[in-house]
């Protein structure tokens, strides 16, 4: 739940229907769960508290949560995301924690956690400073967060280029597609004002990747 009477976030609200349909075409992305899942358990060799912040249908959860002694938390807005991700653990018989709540008045304590990432959904966020703030406020000492996300100034034809890898039909296809170009282009932010956004945050260290389609941008309490 959330302490503010603002709508967590941008647009429609991923619920019902339109919750599955992106369930259904994120199952086609597995593979790229998987790498990142390889690449966040190699942060903690020895296990720790990892929060991912809006895991949708869960998918990257449940690939971390694989590989204990890693203790896994997911914190989501939306109520049918909540019941997929907590069936899909179910099915893949793995623990984790997932928890209902928004990510601008996370319900955690202080220093909670030593990992938290947050993929593709940070654009979405209607009060992303807070969100912000509040991944810092449960990180521990030397924690890091890592937010993963589409650029604002990235051609279509990259963007098409990464839709035909997904593989899907062609409604999926042409969904995804204008979907892209018409929300989640316009909600993205470019590494010049997400460094404006992090510069009054507080965290000890910033640093913004950008790659094909987006940027990673890693913090350090």
């Amino acid at each position: 739940m959330t302490s503010t009477t603002q709508k967590a976030y941008i647009g429609m609200g991923m619920e019902g229907s339109i919750a599955r349909w992106y369930e259904k075409t994120t199952r086609r992305d597995l593979d790229a769960f998987r790498t990142l899942a390889v690449r966040l358990r190699d942060l903690l060799p020895s296990g720790g508290d990892i929060l991912e912040v809006a895991p949708g249908p869960g998918f990257l959860s449940v690939e971390l949560a694989r590989n204990p002694p890693l203790h896994v938390t997911a914190l989501e807005i939306s109520k049918t995301f909540v019941e997929l991700a907590r069936k899909n653990a179910a099915e893949a018989r793995v623990p984790v924690n997932i928890v209902q709540g928004n990510a601008s008045a996370m319900p955690f304590a202080d220093s909670s956690f030593d990992l938290i990432v947050c993929r593709a959904a940070f654009k979405n966020f209607a009060e992303p400073a807070q969100a912000l703030e509040q991944m810092r406020r449960v990180l521990r000492p030397g924690g890091r967060a890592l937010i993963i996300d589409l650029r604002r100034d990235v051609s279509m034809q990259q963007i098409n280029r990464y839709v035909d890898s997904l593989h899907l039909g062609f409604f999926s296809r042409w969904n995804t597609s204008l979907t892209f170009r018409f929300m989640l282009l316009r909600r993205a932010y470019t590494v010049e004002s997400m460094q404006a956004l992090l510069a009054p945050i507080g965290f000890a260290n910033t640093r913004i990747d950008p790659n094909d389609i987006g940027m990673e941008i890693w913090l350090t309490r």
